[in-house]
């Protein structure tokens, strides 16, 4: 994996020049450039051509580059594999991905677009758009499809519309769905992103619903405006009090575990070795956003 830390994928029409051309300089982790919605069937060959010279010539810094390419069952999708590859991706975002069997379907293609364009075998990442009550009950066999697949992502929108579901501002019509990907993600050792939040306006419920996603063991959230980074990289990225008291957590259980002790207490609360891993995550996420400089990782 190129990034340790994918807190914010922000989506971005990849025909709009005006769009792709600068959006690393407000500080995303991710940006995904959308075949896929964002342009209309009689553009299709034109945002392919817009989207190759971007990826070709457009330096995005340490911002990673996505692309959500067409459904496979659309007549599109091959040729926006062999442009994104072409270019140089960092990876592929598979929309309606409801089986293994589409993973391993990009999978071949993107192999065979790496050897066509002399590109290293195995170095374009997939990702799996989950987006229907399908997608979800097959979660965990699309999580461990492909050694490529860095991790799924919740489209609220589709799900949403596919399971009659009316789209709330706290979110309780995604709480199935997400404890269901969370909890394969986790199985299957991939990363897991949630879906976006459409009003632009209401920071206090984009946080709130940024916060929710965090406790149920997100590792980001896509976005649809550069107004949304700062609010998603804030929740996600450990604050003060939470990097002081991983360095005691780590410090107090090693110097339990040398003298002997199983469980000591760290600011009034019991902790053992079991806290010690989130800790460590704690710590990495932190120096992985650039905060941390100690010597414990």
């Amino acid at each position: 994996m190129k990034r340790e830390i994918r807190r914010t994928m922000m989506f971005l029409n990849a025909q709009r020049a005006s769009l792709v051309k600068d959006p690393y300089i407000y500080g995303p982790d991710c940006v995904i450039l959308d075949l896929e919605d964002a342009v209309s069937p009689n553009e299709k060959d034109s945002a392919r051509i817009q989207l190759y010279n971007t990826l070709k010539y457009i330096d995005y810094g340490e911002t990673e580059i996505w692309v959500r390419i067409n459904a496979t069952y659309s007549p599109y999708y091959k040729e926006d594999i062999r442009a994104a590859v072409a270019g140089g991706c960092d990876g592929i975002r598979i929309p309606m991905c409801e089986s293994r069997d589409q993973v391993v379907e990009v999978e071949k293609l993107v192999e065979e677009a790496e050897k066509e364009f002399c590109k290293d075998i195995g170095i374009t990442m997939l990702m799996a758009a989950l987006e229907t009550p399908l997608s979800i009950i097959n979660c965990y066999e699309i999580c461990t499809s492909s050694d490529r697949l860095m991790g799924v992502a919740l489209s609220g929108g589709d799900f949403a519309r596919t399971m009659h579901a009316k789209t709330t501002k706290t979110g309780e019509e995604y709480f199935l769905a997400r404890s269901q990907m969370v909890l394969s993600a986790r199985a299957a050792g991939v990363m897991c992103f949630d879906t976006v939040y459409t009003d632009l306006d209401d920071e206090e419920s984009l946080r709130h619903d940024t916060e929710l996603i965090k406790n149920m063991g997100f590792d980001g959230k896509s976005i649809i405006s550069p107004k949304q980074i700062d609010t998603v990289h804030q929740v996600f990225t450990p604050n003060d009090n939470e990097i002081s008291n991983a360095e005691r957590v780590i410090v107090a259980v090693n110097e339990a575990k040398e003298a002997g002790i199983g469980v000591v207490v760290v600011n009034g609360k019991m902790v053992d070795n079991a806290h010690v891993e989130g800790a460590y995550r704690t710590l990495s996420m932190a120096k992985a956003a650039g905060i941390y400089e100690g010597d414990l990782i």
